[in-house]
């Protein structure tokens, strides 16, 4: 195990144990290096987010992809970092207002619910959280209502190809990910294969 990944197990075992420090938590979401894996910059152009967007980045953590969403959509659309850690979305809100993105709002969630605008959403992305809910189909069924017609979900997931993913079962499989989002009311659109790391697939409703 090279040196990065010996500090990220560190950083995740510490924010295991110490759960209520912002700091920690967004280290271990974050790090050092993910640039280089998780191509942020391919993955928001593969979305095909259209400016004048509205998105919902669920599990947004420290805000990694919600600032990258946010510039997508533009001034006339608006991004909602979704997240059940209050810490974490005041972090958000207080860069939010630093960076004076104003099209960026944080929503706490439930567990079972993602809690969106009455009004819907284009887009919900979700990055390296899907196995951290409970029972998916319910969760992604309740999302179902707030997305608008011709709407997509885009789900980046560990593949599950480190020790650590494994070890932890942080990770979901491609074909469990197909199987429960098509239980939750949804189609399979496209799979892209360009991440070393995770799978990424995009669904719309399957009716």
């Amino acid at each position: 195990m090279d040196s990065a990944n010996r500090l990220r197990t560190v950083v995740v075992m510490l924010a295991t144990f110490y759960p209520g420090c912002t700091y920690i938590k967004r280290f271990a979401y974050e790090g050092w290096g993910r640039d280089k894996w998780q191509q942020p910059d391919k993955v928001i152009e593969s979305l095909q987010i259209h400016p004048g967007d509205q998105v919902a980045d669920l599990g947004s953590g420290g805000g990694y992809f919600t600032f990258r969403l946010a510039k997508a959509v533009g001034p006339s659309g608006h991004v909602y970092a979704v997240d059940v850690d209050e810490g974490l979305l005041d972090y958000i809100a207080r860069r939010a207002r630093d960076e004076s993105a104003d099209n960026v709002s944080i929503i706490l969630a439930k567990y079972e619910d993602p809690l969106l605008p009455e009004d819907g959403v284009d887009f919900v992305f979700t990055s390296n959280t899907y196995h951290h809910l409970e029972d998916r189909i319910v969760y992604f069924r309740n999302a179902l209502k707030y997305l608008r017609t011709g709407g997509r979900v885009a789900i980046v997931e560990h593949a599950g190809k480190g020790w650590f993913d494994r070890w932890f079962g942080h990770w979901t499989s491609s074909e469990t990910i197909r199987a429960e989002m098509e239980a939750a009311g949804y189609r399979l659109q496209r799979e892209f294969t360009f991440l070393p790391r995770q799978f990424f697939l995009v669904f719309t409703a399957a009716s």
